[in-house]
């Protein structure tokens, strides 16, 4: 009889290398505001709406040799000051830019910084937690020498005192301008790391280690404002209408942490040192952000506190809102802006603009830094911000950019891929222009082993990629204006082809012999799954019982049917193909395969083993995603099960001799199998109960074993019966006279 194989077949159209591709390409797009946002951008900014366009640019005041940059205040006169690490020391930067060392301490970090009433800069050091008092021409002394180890905010009174927080302790101190000073509030927390002065005098901690946010009157006595879900309250700032603003973070547990604090000196919970980074331009972007304000809920689907940070609001009657929660952006530091408030963030170098009721984010600034540590407006108006990893001064400037770029980010095909064409949608001014470009590569990070740029793309309603085939692709448009006039990106997509991959077939499991699966109708008698011939006669479940297994659940209840033999397999497609199946089988002892079923869609199949003679067999899975390629591009992949035994025939009980020992008479039989193991031996004397015999020597564990049966020879004419099972449930028997002799 002639035997097809399939795996022949579409392997021979495999070797001849026409199974490349996908029969239906898939589309790569970039649409939306948060499609955009994966992406590098330089001078660009991203609506809501998800246009992309030319932004505002920032530009470059100072760039220290420090790597961390903490804190920032502006004098009057447009000076401003810097605290920074791991030098320790405050930079002055003056109104046209100029920048230098103002003030060199003999510790690592400068955390904390405030102007005194009468101009005087007071700076707070760690690790070894002092307070300096430097007056405008640099001179200096030690204002404050407490105990504690870290100084992390200061905050200057009207009544010319200043208030210190502090940690491992979270004390704060009150310092009056002779530099006596003493407790003010112990917050039972391990740090107070914020605080800010209400226009009543009255004092606003944030602590870490817990996150809460207190209010202190005048004589020292505290208040709870809020207890927040997150670990460290990192900023605090009041609004002219006496609003009360606070950064959180989750801190070393959560995903960003808070700053790193100085080394060597064991950081607090939630201050995880960065690593520094190479210096690069900065980049702005300014991008609308989906936001969930309400009686201090996170956004849809995250407890409050679930994310990396966010901003809470305490009105002055004292009820708050976490009005805004990142998964991703870690808060840093907080400003009022108007009508709105700016979040400067990290570890992605974010400042966002809060505003709207309820409240909407807009992404105002984007640095080429790992984080945006400190946010301040000098005398004009204008924002200046500092950042860390590296370490910068800039300020934002409202012009809009004439030229900007943007880098998506990579498109992971998974496996060798064919581009097909790339089409956008912009609007071009007159006097404006966009020009979009590919590259393609197989490394997960673009290098010097990736395609060069292509040339720009000429026809936005379709344009074919000229990238080689790679398994990564990446576009760049680059966006030119005229400082008033900007073109508008507002979509791309990329098709492609996925080179076809071979299906795989994981795991092929042989249930014992007779187990079968009702399918789970709800009414009437269930057929066997897998199983579309008709079966057997049914007898009750003997050795199996029921329910349970691999497929119990999903396939109903577990039966039995002697001659039926379930095979389950699990198989996989990385391009996600429809499959079909093709068993195969053959004896172990031979060496060419046989057809037992194809074009199967279930991966399950029920072998009614009656039909081929006793033996040990091996069953082949072949999976096929012919169903969802052409003929010439299918590939076939399969997998051989463990040998099994198919064994239908019943063992054979032979007695072999009888003797007499005393009053009782022996009976030894051979029991043998031509295919299975002996599994159970049993006798039963005229029709009395089944008992168990077992072999001479002991175990059960061949296809021949002897036995010895001894009886009461007392009364004669007896009939004796041994009942023989095999290890596939095939029973044979025997009897023999009792009482007579052999």
């Amino acid at each position: 009889m002639p035997r097809r194989s399939l795996p022949t077949v579409l392997l021979w159209f495999a070797a001849a290398g026409a199974a490349l591709a996908l029969s239906q390409p898939e589309v790569w797009q970039v649409t939306t505001q948060a499609e955009f946002l994966r992406g590098e951008i330089d001078d660009l900014s991203v609506d809501r709406h998800g246009r992309l366009a030319l932004g505002q640019v920032s530009t470059t005041l100072h760039e220290p040799t420090s790597p961390f940059l903490w804190r920032a205040v502006a004098a009057p006169d447009g000076t401003l000051y810097v605290g920074s690490g791991n030098e320790g020391r405050v930079i002055r930067i003056q109104p046209d830019g100029t920048g230098s060392v103002f003030f060199d301490t003999d510790e690592l970090e400068v955390h904390a910084l405030t102007l005194a009433p009468d101009g005087a800069l007071l700076v707070g050091t760690s690790p070894d937690g002092r307070i300096y008092r430097v007056q405008p021409d640099g001179q200096s002394r030690v204002l404050f020498d407490p105990p504690d180890t870290y100084i992390w905010s200061l905050a200057a009174a009207s009544d010319g005192a200043v208030f210190a927080g502090t940690g491992n302790t979270g004390v704060v101190y009150r310092i009056l301008p002779d530099g006596t000073g003493s407790p003010f509030y112990a917050t039972k927390a391990s740090h107070a790391m914020s605080l800010a002065v209400e226009p009543d005098g009255h004092l606003l901690v944030g602590t870490e280690s817990p996150g809460r946010v207190f209010r202190i009157d005048r004589e020292g006595k505290p208040f709870v404002l809020l207890e927040s879900a997150y670990r460290e309250i990192h900023a605090l700032r009041v609004a002219p209408d006496g609003t009360i603003y606070a950064t959180a973070i989750r801190g070393r547990s959560g995903s960003g942490g808070g700053l790193p604090p100085e080394p060597p000196t064991p950081a607090p919970s939630g201050s995880t040192p960065p690593v520094a980074s190479v210096s690069t331009e900065v980049t702005t972007v300014t991008v609308a952000a989906d936001v969930s304000a309400s009686g201090g809920s996170a956004p849809s689907g995250t407890p409050p506190g679930g994310g990396a940070g966010g901003i809470y609001r305490i009105q002055p009657g004292g009820i708050w809102d976490l009005i805004w929660e990142t998964r991703e952006d870690t808060p840093y530091d907080v400003a009022v802006d108007g009508d709105g408030l700016l979040v400067a963030t990290g570890n992605s170098g974010k400042i966002f603009r809060l505003s709207g009721d309820p409240v909407e984010a807009t992404l105002l600034a984007r640095a080429d830094a790992q984080q945006v540590t400190a946010l301040v407006r000098d005398p004009s108006g204008r924002l200046v911000y500092t950042t860390s990893n590296p370490a910068r001064v800039l300020r934002l400037s409202t012009d809009q950019a004439r030229e900007g770029s943007y880098v998506s980010d990579l498109r992971d095909a998974s496996t060798l891929a064919t581009w097909g064409t790339i089409r956008w949608h912009a609007e071009v001014p007159q006097g404006t222009r966009i020009e979009l470009s590919t590259r393609s590569g197989n490394t997960a990070t673009p290098d010097e082993t990736w395609s060069a740029w292509s040339d720009p793309y000429t026809q936005p309603e379709g344009s074919g990629i000229s990238s080689p085939p790679a398994r990564y692709l990446q576009w760049r448009a680059r966006f030119s204006g005229t400082g008033e006039r900007t073109p508008i990106l507002t979509s791309v997509r990329v098709a492609f082809l996925q080179r076809n991959l071979r299906p795989r077939v994981t795991s092929v499991v042989a249930h014992p012999p007779g187990t079968v699966f009702q399918r789970p109708y709800p009414t009437g008698d269930p057929d066997i799954a897998g199983f579309d011939a008709d079966p057997p006669d049914r007898k009750a479940l003997e050795l199996f019982g029921s329910g349970g297994g691999a497929q119990g659940t999903a396939l109903g209840k577990r039966d039995y049917q002697k001659g039926l033999m379930t095979f389950v397999w699990r198989a996989e497609d990385a391009n996600a193909d429809e499959l079909a199946y093709e068993i195969q089988y053959r004896r172990e002892d031979e060496t060419a395969w046989r057809q037992l079923r194809s074009g199967l869609n279930e991966e399950m199949f029920v072998w009614d083993t009656s039909a081929v003679p006793d033996g040990t067999y091996i069953l082949r899975v072949a999976a096929t995603d012919a169903p969802s390629n052409p003929a010439t591009a299918a590939l076939v992949g399969h997998l051989d099960s463990a040998p099994f035994d198919i064994d239908n025939t019943p063992p054979v009980v032979t007695f072999t001799r009888t003797r007499q020992d005393g009053n009782r008479r022996l009976f030894t039989f051979d029991v043998q199998d031509g295919q299975s193991a002996v599994f159970r031996v049993e006798y039963s004397l005229d029709g009395a109960r089944w008992r168990p015999v077992y072999p001479m020597d002991g175990i059960a564990d061949s296809r021949r074993e002897a036995y010895e049966v001894a009886i009461d020879a007392a009364t004669p004419g007896r009939e004796l019966v041994v009942r023989a099972t095999d290890a596939l449930n095939n029973v044979g028997s025997a009897s023999t006279a009792a009482g007579g002799s052999r």
